[in-house]
Order: C-alpha cells, then structure tokens, then sequence
C-alpha cells in the first residue's frame, strides 16, 4: 500500500520546514556568534520535539505504520548526521576555522547536504520504482559500508584525505589568499581580488556530504519506499545538526564506539534489503525469477527497535570506557603528584626485573 497524505499536509510541512531553515540561516548571518550550551541544548530539543511532533501528525493522517517508518529513518539519518559531525570538526579543524564563524560554515554545509541528498532522494525513487533488483545493490553497498565503517579501514581521517586531494586541485586553478576575512568568501589582497580558505572550507564540507549522501540514502529507503518520508527524515536530522555540533562539542571525542553502532546498524538494514530483495525478485536467474516466499519481511518497528538498541548500547559503551579512563588518568595522576612530592619514582620495578 502506498502512502496516501493530503496534498495540503505534504505541500505545508514543506514550506514550514523551508522557512523554518530560512529563519535560522538569517539569524547566523545576522548574529554570528559562539553559541551557548543552553542555547544550543534548546534548540536541539526543539528540533527534536518538532521531529516528534511530526511523527504524531503521520500517525494520524496516514497510521501507525507510516509513522514508524518515518522515526527509523530519521533516528538512522539522525545517528549518521552525527557521525558527519566527526568529519566536520576534522575539517574545522585542518583548515583553522575561527570558531565565530563555524555556525555559517555549519550551515552552508547542512544546506548543500539537502540539495545533495533530495536529488539522491528523487533518483533513488525513481531507480525503485523501474527496477525491483537495485534492493540486491543497496543491501550489498550498505554491508560493505558497514564493515568499513566497523574497521580501522575505513577511518575518518581517510576521509578528509579524500578532500585535501580536492583542495590541492582547487588551489591550482583558483587565487586563495592565506588568511580569512570573517566570514567572506572572497576577498582583497594588495589591490587583487582572491578567494579565501572559506570557499576551500565550504568545497571540503560538500565532497563530505556527497560521500555521506551515497552512504545514507540507501540506508533509508531499506526502511521505507516514500520519497516524501525520506526526505522529511532527512530533514529533521539535519536540522538543529548545527546546533549539535556546539553542544556535543569535546563529547564527540569520547563516543569511540558510535561507529560500531553505525555498522551494526548499516549491517542490519542491508540484510533487511536483501531479504526484501528475495521478497520480491524477479531476476531470472535467480530462483528462476520467482519471488522466494520464505525470505523473511523484517517490520519497521522491529528496525526502529534495533536502531534504537545499537545506539544506545554504543553511546553508554562509550561513555562508561571513557569514565573509566578519566578515573585511570586520574589515578595516575595522583600517584606521579605524591612521587613527586616525595622525591621517589612514581612506580616501583618487580624484583625480578631489578638490575636487567
């Protein structure tokens, strides 16, 4: 059964969420600034309660069923905007961006990831629609991003070396000067117009987005067919991401096991594909080209209940090795002070060690 909304529902969530990013864009440009922890954390809830609120309204115009598909694609959205954040604070990072500005960096990049990913959106439909088999290439793609994305292999680092191949290309065929100027992309250097290493920032931030683009569409359409909902998902996860990005901050650092998270659940989805794949099949020369009636249909709140679990369990994973570091540290820390002050090593060798 297709999704059925009404035509004023899906035109006005639209136009309300376009003028919702509207408003937030004009007040960055208006008042770039350091945002606060209690004005990032509010606006985070707010992004969240409206997603929340979103997924009621489904709930009462299309069911229960619609309503699920969309909170598992956004949670999954969700959790794969926040591992771009890693790559974002990579890139802040490599090419110093002054803090002051990173909201308007932040937000130019949120704004090329919806134009990029809508466009994926309306391919991939499309794609679905004719050709029942391309389940087989995304389940397979979403496997092998997993296991990338759960080993060393495949590390963020990677990632940003992918794009300073892009900026070396760029630097050779534009004037960039060395400094920035504000938050200008193009500026004046002794008489001669340049480019500033915001436009490299901005042309960073976009390569990171397509290769996220490629990973996160097909994660979602294994949860659900309606372009309308993928792309509101995809919305309401990159919203208040800005935000986020402030408020997660240092925190970023000490989620180690978020990835795992992202595989199991890249991993998952993509059985999910394939299974639904079998579901359906009509290449011949698989089961000559018979749907396979035992491949099981994974539900969508079975999905929402993994989703939820893996990242759960990755976050409190996370957060109790990360104490138990700190505590460690903070041990050690302690012994080397007393050493110090008592004029002794902070360890002491075994005896069978002595003199080797």
């Amino acid at each position: 059964m297709d999704l059925e909304l009404p035509l004023w529902f899906e035109i006005g969530s639209l136009v309300v969420l376009t003028l919702i990013l509207i408003a937030d864009l004009l007040i960055i440009l208006k008042r770039p600034h350091i945002p606060s922890t209690r004005e990032s954390t509010l606006w985070v809830v707010f992004y969240v309660t409206l997603a929340l609120v979103f997924a009621v309204l489904m709930w009462i115009f299309a069911g229960g069923e619609y309503a699920g598909q969309f909170v598992a694609g956004w949670l999954t959205e969700y959790s794969l905007s926040i591992d771009n954040l890693f790559v974002f604070v990579l890139i802040m990072t490599q090419f110093s961006v002054p803090r002051r500005y990173q909201q308007e960096v932040l937000m130019v990049g949120i704004i090329i990831a919806l134009v990029l990913r809508g466009l994926f959106i309306l391919a991939g439909a499309a794609i679905i629609e004719q050709f029942s088999w391309v389940f087989y290439i995304f389940g397979a793609f979403l496997v092998w991003t997993a296991i990338r994305q759960a080993f060393p292999g495949g590390d963020h680092e990677d990632d940003v070396k992918q794009e300073t191949f892009v900026v070396r290309l760029l630097r050779r065929f534009i004037d960039i000067s060395d400094h920035y100027d504000g938050a200008k992309i193009r500026t004046v250097v002794g008489g001669k117009k340049m480019w500033t290493p915001m436009i490299i920032v901005f042309v960073s931030i976009g390569v990171t987005d397509l290769l996220f683009a490629i990973d996160s569409i097909p994660a979602i359409f294994g949860i659900t067919q309606s372009a309308f909902i993928v792309f509101t998902a995809n919305i309401f996860a990159l919203m208040g991401l800005r935000q986020l990005y402030f408020l997660l901050g240092d925190l970023l650092d000490r989620l180690r096991y978020l990835h795992y998270g992202i595989a199991f659940i890249l991993a998952f989805i993509g059985v999910k594909l394939v299974f639904h794949a079998m579901h359906v099949n009509e290449l011949p020369f698989i089961n000559g080209g018979e749907h396979i009636e035992w491949a099981p249909e994974i539900s969508t709140w079975m999905s929402l209940g993994v989703i939820v679990v893996a990242m759960t369990v990755a976050t409190v994973a996370s957060l109790i090795a990360s104490a138990r570091d700190k505590r460690a540290a903070g041990v050690t820390d302690a012994a080397a002070a007393v050493a110090d002050e008592k004029g002794t090593p902070p360890t002491v060798e075994p005896p069978g060690d002595a003199g080797r």
